[in-house]
């Protein structure tokens, strides 16, 4: 005897293969009812999925995965992202995740397919997987694999992307679940640094004292500023009475407009620091060396109001930052880093003179306190490997003053 359909269940059938599908009515994300279908092995799971929809769980949307990251890339990341980061995210998206699942319907992606895709992303020839040597054949034309593969930390972030373009379709009843979450990617090692030693910091900042950016150098190294928060600093944002400066934004080159002032990175990397007495005596001097440029220059002067500018008084391009300390550093012998490092440097040092992590995360400006443990975490290796040393001197039997008097322990 056929069972009658109770309410809610709409249109429930067996098709050819041996699955059931289920049509009905369901409420969409912007209120209204649309016709769906849903599928299952069994007519309880049909029913059941048909169900879920009418008492208002989302809705799987019918986009295709490429369909739904344009959306999204248009519509909501461009309001949410640095242009710089949004250019990224499109750069993902474009190369990677629209080839490889774009035409995959966002209702019917698995964990299993999302691994298989990061798992070509991984083994496959990019060089040829997107076409780069039509016109060179020198690797994929001719049938020799040149095997330049994704590094782990650019198929890390493609998940991430991935992550976060479904996640948003969850926020918005899309989907019912973000499916990416499932699948697990190897932990990302961080590339390996060498900060400079507390010899080489020396040796750097003696050599940089004759460079027309002496100021600068000495800044990044004493202080652990991000290369765009000083290429940004303006003359009024700093104080020389109280010696303290107050970083609230940062020079950064984008597509659309070129060399631009935009807000610190985030929240908390808008921040007030102490400058070191050395620092504020180096401003001051480069503050003199400005205004010798000025007059120099005269009418070609770009009065920008930044601290540290060209010599005709314009923005320093940060690409052009990097190139000239790679000179810099080998004309004074030093081995060669990345500008970058002189942010860990500074972390390193102060971390090895045993300044609490609380105090560097604030002169660095990191959201969160486990991002500067992270980061730093060999140096927190070999502090305690200083402090077992220290540990087994005063346990050793050598170290023994019969004439010391026993410590005092305070019970608490």
């Amino acid at each position: 005897m056929w069972k009658a359909r109770a309410n809610g269940e709409g249109t429930i059938y067996q098709r050819k293969d041996g699955r059931w599908g289920a049509a009905g009515y369901v409420l969409a994300a912007n209120g209204t009812r649309k016709r769906v279908r849903v599928y299952g092995t069994t007519r309880r799971e049909a029913a059941e999925k048909i169900a879920d929809s009418n008492r208002g769980l989302p809705v799987a949307t019918a986009d295709t995965v490429g369909d739904y990251l344009t959306y999204r890339l248009g519509s909501v990341a461009v309001h949410r992202l640095r242009e710089n980061t949004h250019t990224r995210y499109a750069t993902c998206v474009r190369l990677h995740i629209v080839p490889g699942l774009g035409t995959k319907k966002v209702a019917c992606l698995t964990a299993k397919d999302i691994r298989a895709f990061l798992d070509r992303l991984r083994t496959t020839c990019q060089c040829c997987t997107q076409g780069l040597d039509t016109e060179r054949r020198r690797c994929c034309a001719i049938g020799e694999y040149c095997q330049k593969r994704l590094s782990p930390s650019t198929v890390t972030y493609v998940h991430s992307v991935l992550k976060s373009a479904l996640e948003h379709a969850v926020r918005e009843d899309e989907l019912p679940r973000n499916i990416a979450r499932n699948v697990k990617t190897p932990t990302h090692r961080p590339r390996r640094f060498r900060p400079l030693t507390a010899a080489e910091a020396r040796q750097f900042l003696d050599a940089a004292r004759t460079d027309r950016l002496h100021a600068l150098y000495e800044l990044a190294l004493r202080t652990g500023l991000r290369k765009g928060e000083f290429l940004g600093l303006h003359w009024e944002d700093l104080d020389f009475d109280s010696g303290t400066a107050s970083i609230r934004r940062s020079l950064q080159r984008t597509q659309s407009g070129g060399l631009m002032t935009l807000p610190t990175k985030t929240r908390a990397s808008e921040r007030r620091i102490a400058l070191p007495t050395e620092s504020v005596h180096s401003l001051k001097s480069h503050r003199q060396h400005q205004e010798v440029e000025r007059r120099t220059a005269d009418d070609s002067w770009k009065d920008s109001g930044l601290v540290f500018t060209t010599p005709t008084g314009g923005p320093i391009d940060p690409a052009n930052m990097s190139r000239r300390f790679g000179r810099f550093l080998d004309s004074a012998g030093l081995r060669r880093i990345r500008f970058h490092d002189l942010r860990h440097s500074t972390a390193t040092l102060l971390l090895e003179q045993g300044v609490d992590l609380v105090v560097i995360k604030e002169l660095l400006g990191h959201a969160h306190i486990g991002v500067t443990a992270g980061v730093y975490a060999h140096v927190r290796l070999r502090l305690q490997r200083q402090a077992i040393d220290t540990l087994n001197g005063a346990l050793s039997a050598a170290n023994d003053n019969p004439d010391d008097p026993p410590a005092m322990a305070t019970v608490r």
